[in-house]
């Protein structure tokens, strides 16, 4: 038998992790996969990730691929890993791709959703999943402001400083505010995304819907090119991604 590569998709509650990416500090995604492949399999199992979630944030759909020599099928590597991992993460799927199929080099869609709940006080049961904001929001100013970011800009005003990127520049393909009865889901879809761009993008609109902030101030924030021409990160427990989809 000759090496082959798995894909998977992998679902996980970030609270109690360190993010995706290995770390000398915390336990991460990362991590756990692959100390639970190399367990089950009987080899060093290093994972690639497709998208390396900050710590605290959610999936229902990252991707990550690992090459292997056993003999296991790789769509049954999902049922015997998910007999060793801790109950917070999750394989939704797994098999077998081409030797050279890498997530993070195939043109993509990633799906976002960061959720509000809106409330005179919080809800103990939503506290993981959606950021708690007391005061009213315009709902209707708050979608005004999202059709200015999409299409292709320079996000570089919602990017973290410090981040190392050649270009700053990204494509949302779509970013909608819907009201799910108390709650407020912010869902964006883009071909990639800065680090912490999407947190940010909801810190802003945040303040555009308790009306610090104008709608059309969005351009203005763009063509700055300054982090400190946005709004707050939004907390890391709001954001979920919910999908991959791969062009090829």
């Amino acid at each position: 038998m000759g090496k082959k590569r798995i894909r998977m998709t992998v679902a996980y509650d970030g609270t109690n992790y360190h993010g995706w990416q290995l770390q000398d500090n915390g336990i991460t995604i990362e991590a756990e996969l692959n100390r639970c492949l190399t367990d089950l399999l009987g080899e060093e199992i290093r994972v690639i990730g497709a998208s390396r979630t900050d710590s605290g944030v959610h999936a229902l759909g990252n991707v990550a691929v690992f090459d292997t020599e056993a003999r296991m099928p790789g769509n049954k590597i999902a049922y015997a890993l998910n007999q060793r991992l801790p109950e917070d993460i999750r394989i939704q799927k797994s098999g077998e791709v081409e030797e050279d199929w890498h997530p993070r080099h195939r043109e993509s869609r990633k799906t976002y959703e960061y959720r509000i709940y809106r409330g005179e006080f919080p809800m103990p049961v939503k506290r993981l999943y959606s950021y708690f904001v007391y005061t009213p929001l315009d709902v209707g100013r708050m979608r005004e402001a999202s059709a200015y970011l999409e299409g292709e800009h320079d996000f570089k005003s919602f990017c973290q400083t410090g981040a190392q990127v050649e270009s700053t520049v990204r494509t949302i393909h779509s970013l909608w505010v819907e009201e799910q009865g108390p709650d407020l889901v912010i869902r964006v879809c883009g071909s990639g995304f800065l680090y912490n761009m999407v947190r940010i993008i909801a810190g802003t609109l945040v303040e555009v819907g308790q009306g610090k902030r104008e709608p059309e101030s969005m351009q203005d924030i763009l063509a700055a090119l300054d982090r400190a021409a946005a709004g707050p990160t939004a907390p890391a427990h709001g954001l979920t991604l919910i999908k991959y989809e791969f062009m090829s």
